[in-house]
Parts: structure tokens; C-alpha cells; sequence
């Protein structure tokens, strides 16, 4: 009965031995497999992709487009075109008010030394920026004295501040709705397409994959608008920043170029 059992023991040891053999080598086959299909898919991937022809740029702009739904991505270009519109309107103006306030204040106490104060006005008023119309206001006032001219610089250079500033709320306004916009595309989309999973009462990979595709476009396309609008945004304030620098400096010298005036 022994010999019985031990024959069965090592049989059944052979058997098992054998089976693992098998599996390996069958485990080595099918890797060996895989590594040379490998190389030959990534070669049929290159040559398709190297057979595609390339889409341009302002065509696929067109699909994202039309993917994302005209009706959301509508409005975000909407507030892309009228942010950048203010922005450069902005950006011109600020351009346009920069001015040279050292050959200003040079040619103002030049025009006081030999024309008077009707001199230092038509100087001011041939000069174009905020900086000229602060000094034009001033010297309106130089009858009543160095003190009303302070002042009146000081009031007006605030006006002048509200009127480089002006548009700057409509452009954070469109920089907080285009990702707002977006958003709400993608929540949108996101319900669309658990209704369709419920329409065809299966959760299919592609109708998963293409709702979700879809919601996300406008997302990214509200956060695009917004990115560019926030770097004009800051653009403009540090040019107002420059310019509010040299008003007031231009104003402090202004003041002390009246004083040396009246004492002579």
C-alpha cells in the first residue's frame, strides 16, 4: 500500500512539474510575442500618423469650436473680442499719454522766464498727455496763489488717474465670466451625457468619453480668454502705476518752478 501511495506522489509530482513547464515556456511565447508585435505597431502608429495629412491651425481652432457647442463657446469669444477691444483701446491711450517731463518742465520755465504765464499755457497746451493738462490747470489758477495751484494739480491729477483707469472693470468683469462661462459649459455637457447614458441604459466608453470631451472644451476655452485677458489687465496697471509715478513728480516740480517764479 505504501509503494502504491509513493508511486501517486511522485507521479502526481511529475505531473504538476510538467504542467509548470509548459505554462513558462508557454509565458515565455506569448512575451517573446508581444516584444516583436510591439516595434511593428509602433511602426504602423508612425506611419499612419507620418500618412496624415497635417490639419492647420485655424482648422482645428474651428472643430474645438464646434465641439465645445456655439452656444457657450459664442459667448466666450464674445467676451474675448470686447476685453481685448477695451485692452488696446487702453493700451493706445496709454501710449499716447506718455510724455517727456523733463523737456516739459525745461520748456515751461523757459516759456515763465520770457513769455510769463500765457507762455507756459501755450507750451501746455501744444503738449499732449495727462501731464500737460495737469500743468494747464494749474497755471488757469496762478493768480490766487501757489497754494490754489497745488491743490487745483492735486484734484485734477486725480481726474486724470479715473480717466486712464477707465474701462479697467469691464476687463476684470470679462476676465471673471469667461472661466465662469466655461464652467458652466462643462456642467452642462456633464448632465448631457449622463442623460444619454440613461437614453441608451448602458454606460458606454464613448458616450462617457465624448460628453465629457465636449464640456471640457469650453472650460479650457474660458480659461484660455481669461489667461489673456489678465496679462493685458496687469499690463495696463503697471503702465498707469509709471505714469501716476511721473504725474506726480512732474506735479513737485512743477510747484517748485512757480515758487522760484514768484520770488523773482
Amino acid at each position: 500500500m505504501k509503494k502504491v501511495f509513493m508511486f501517486l506522489a511522485v507521479a502526481g509530482i511529475m505531473a504538476f512539474t510538467a504542467q509548470y513547464a509548459a505554462a513558462q515556456d508557454q509565458s515565455a511565447e506569448e512575451t517573446t510575442a508581444t516584444e516583436a508585435a510591439a516595434p511593428a505597431a509602433a511602426q504602423n502608429f508612425s506611419d499612419l500618423t507620418a500618412g496624415a495629412e497635417e490639419i492647420p491651425l485655424h482648422q482645428q481652432l474651428k472643430t474645438k469650436f464646434i465641439e465645445g457647442g456655439a452656444g457657450f463657446m459664442s459667448l466666450i469669444i464674445i467676451c474675448l473680442i470686447l476685453g481685448l477691444a477695451i485692452a488696446i483701446e487702453r493700451v493706445l491711450y496709454l501710449g499716447f499719454s506718455k510724455t517727456n517731463t523733463k523737456k516739459l518742465l525745461a520748456q515751461i520755465e523757459k516759456a515763465l522766464a520770457e513769455g510769463g504765464v500765457e507762455a507756459a499755457k501755450d507750451v501746455c497746451r501744444n503738449t499732449r498727455g495727462p501731464v500737460a493738462s495737469i500743468f494747464y490747470q494749474g497755471f488757469l489758477r496762478m493768480d490766487q496763489g501757489i497754494e490754489v495751484v497745488e491743490k487745483t494739480v492735486v484734484s485734477y491729477g486725480s481726474v486724470q488717474m479715473s480717466q486712464m483707469e477707465n474701462g479697467l472693470s469691464w476687463i476684470s468683469l470679462f476676465i471673471a465670466i469667461a472661466p465662469s462661462l466655461g464652467f458652466l459649459g462643462t456642467v452642462i455637457g456633464m448632465i448631457q451625457a449622463f442623460d444619454a447614458i440613461v437614453v441608451a441604459g448602458d454606460i458606454s466608453p464613448n458616450v462617457v468619453a465624448g460628453g465629457m470631451k465636449v464640456a471640457l472644451i469650453t472650460t479650457v476655452g474660458g480659461l484660455i480668454v481669461a489667461i489673456i485677458l489678465q496679462l493685458f489687465y496687469n499690463y495696463i496697471l503697471s503702465r498707469i502705476d509709471a505714469l501716476t509715478i511721473d504725474m506726480e513728480d512732474a506735479s513737485i516740480s512743477l510747484v517748485d518752478i512757480l515758487v522760484k517764479y514768484q520770488n523773482k
